[in-house]
C-alpha cells in the first residue's frame, strides 16, 4: 500500500526505437531515465521494438538486467528494409549512422544510399511508426497518461509524438540527442530537393509542436533555434549525456608496466586524428625505453587501421571489436590516460558524446582531438579533466604526451584528483527531465 501523504507518480510513455538487447550510448540514455525517473514522481512506461524485428548496427544483452522490473516494456512489430540492403550488397551488418562501417561502396551500396535518402524520410525505421502509434493509443485510452516522451535517433521517432500530439493533445518532450537536417553526415545521403524540402518540414513541425525540446549540447540548441522563427529559447532544454554512478564501482588499476591510451566507440576518417597518431609515434622515439599500447575497443574503420599503420603504430595498437557496457568501463579502469574525438565535420561544435561524461567519472586524463572552444571543450575545461587539441594540433598534442610521459615515468597512475562531473551523473540528469514531464 502507499504510504500515507506520499504524491501519486505522473504516468509517463517513453517511445524509443533501440532499447536492450541493442547496444550503444542512445540505449543507455533511455535506460537511465527510466531506472531514475520514479525516484522523481515519474511511473515510466516504455514502448519499443521487437528485438527479434529490429535493425540494430550492435548488441549488447549486459544492458537487459539494468531494465526494472516493475517497469511496462511494450514491443511492437515493425517494417524496415535493412534486410534488402544486407541480401543487396551482401554485408552481414547494417550500417551506422553515415554509413560509418561500410567502408568502400560498391555500386549498390551507393544505390542503397540514394534510396534511403530519398523513399525512407525522415529514415528507414519510420516503417516502425504506425507499430508504436498503435501500442501508444491503447495505453494512452486505458490509462492516466501524464505525458509522452520520444528519444531519437532514429528521428522518424519523433513523428509517432507529433501524432499523439495532435490526436490527444498530451504533454509532449521531444529528446533529439542528434542534430537532424544538420547532422554530419546528412550530405552523403543524396537527398533531392523534394525529399530535403520534405525532411526539413517534418523536423520544423517537430520543433514547433512539441510542449518541450531536450537536446544535449548548447550548440545544438543552437541548431534548432534556427529552424523557425517561432521558437522559443525557453522551450529548448539542454539535458547532456552522462554516467550512472552504479556503474563505476570498478577500481582503477592502470598498468604500470605500459603507458595504455583507451579509445571507446566507433572511429573513422572523419575524425581526423592522423596528427595525434603522429605525435604518439614521436613521443615513443623520444622515450625508447617506456612501452607504450594504443587500444580501440569497438568499431574501427578500415581507413583509421590504414592511417595507424602509416604513422608507425601497428605493433602497439590493439583491436578489441564491441564489447558489453560493463566491461568497456572495466577497459577504462585499467587505462593511463583515455583519447576521444570529435568529428571535423560541419556543426560540430554541439557535439556531446555519452562517452566523454564516462571519461570523466573513469577519473582519467583524456586527450580530445576537436574543435577549440566547443561544447566538449568548455566540459573538460568546467572540470578539469584534460584538454582538447585541434585537428591540427600536433605540436601541443606532442608536449602534452611527452608532459604525461614524463608524469608517468615518476608515478604511472595518473589518476586525477577528485574532479567537478557530479553534475552530469544520470541520476541528476533524470531529475531534470522529471521537472520537464511534470510540466
Amino acid at each position: 500500500m502507499k504510504p500515507s501523504g506520499e504524491p501519486t507518480p505522473h504516468h509517463a510513455l517513453l517511445i524509443t526505437y533501440y532499447w536492450p538487447p541493442s547496444g550503444g550510448a542512445g540505449v543507455q540514455r533511455c535506460l537511465k531515465f527510466v531506472k531514475h525517473l520514479p525516484e522523481f514522481g515519474v511511473k515510466p512506461t516504455v514502448i519499443t521494438v521487437d528485438e527479434k524485428q529490429a535493425s540494430y548496427p550492435v548488441l549488447d544483452t549486459s544492458l537487459q538486467k539494468e531494465v526494472p522490473a516493475d517497469v511496462p516494456v511494450i514491443r511492437t512489430g515493425t517494417r524496415e528494409p535493412f534486410e534488402f540492403y544486407k541480401k543487396l550488397t551482401g554485408k552481414k551488418d547494417i550500417p551506422f549512422g553515415g554509413f560509418a562501417n561500410s567502408g568502400q561502396e560498391t555500386w549498390t551500396q551507393k544505390l542503397f544510399k540514394f534510396l534511403r535518402g530519398n523513399l525512407f524520410i525522415p529514415d528507414p525505421r519510420v516503417g516502425w511508426n504506425r507499430y508504436a502509434v498503435d501500442a501508444a493509443q491503447k495505453i494512452i485510452k486505458s490509462q492516466s497518461i501524464k505525458a509522452v516522451i520520444t528519444s531519437s535517433p532514429p528521428h522518424s521517432t519523433q513523428l509517432v509524438g507529433l501524432t499523439l500530439k495532435k490526436k490527444f493533445g498530451l504533454r509532449w518532450i521531444a529528446d533529439l540527442r542528434d542534430p537532424w537536417t544538420d547532422i554530419y553526415y546528412y550530405a552523403d545521403l543524396n537527398h533531392t530537393a523534394l525529399a530535403q524540402k520534405l525532411d526539413a518540414k517534418y523536423e520544423r513541425e517537430v520543433l514547433e509542436k512539441a510542449d518541450a525540446v531536450v537536446v544535449v549540447s548548447e550548440d545544438m540548441k543552437r541548431l534548432f533555434l534556427n529552424k523557425s522563427t517561432t521558437l522559443d529559447p525557453k522551450k529548448i532544454h539542454v539535458i547532456p549525456n552522462g554516467y550512472d554512478e552504479a556503474d563505476f564501482g570498478h577500481p582503477s588499476n592502470p598498468s604500470s608496466e605500459e603507458f595504455v591510451i583507451t579509445y571507446t566507440g566507433t572511429i573513422t576518417e572523419a575524425y581526423n586524428v592522423i596528427g595525434f597518431f603522429q605525435a604518439l609515434c614521436e613521443t615513443m622515439t623520444r622515450n625508447p625505453l617506456m612501452r607504450y599500447r594504443l587500444r580501440f575497443v569497438g568499431k574501427v574503420s578500415a581507413e583509421i587501421r590504414r592511417q595507424i599503420e602509416e604513422a608507425g603504430l601497428p605493433l602497439i595498437t590493439e583491436y578489441i571489436d564491441y564489447v558489453p557496457h560493463e566491461e568497456s568501463i572495466k577497459y577504462l579502469m585499467s587505462s593511463t590516460v583515455l583519447f576521444m574525438a570529435i568529428p571535423d565535420v560541419e556543426n560540430n561544435f554541439g557535439i556531446l558524446t555519452g562517452k566523454l561524461f564516462e571519461y570523466l567519472a573513469a577519473n582519467k586524463p583524456i586527450i580530445c582531438i576537436g574543435p577549440l572552444h566547443g561544447d566538449a571543450d568548455k566540459v573538460l575545461d568546467e572540470c578539469g579533466a584534460g584538454r582538447v587539441f585541434h585537428y591540427s594540433g600536433y605540436e601541443l598534442i606532442l608536449d602534452y604526451l611527452m608532459q604525461l610521459s614524463k608524469n608517468w615515468q615518476i608515478n604511472p597512475n595518473l589518476d586525477l584528483p577528485i574532479i567537478n562531473y557530479t553534475q552530469y551523473s544520470r541520476r541528476s540528469l533524470s531529475e531534470k527531465m522529471a521537472k520537464l514531464i511534470n510540466g
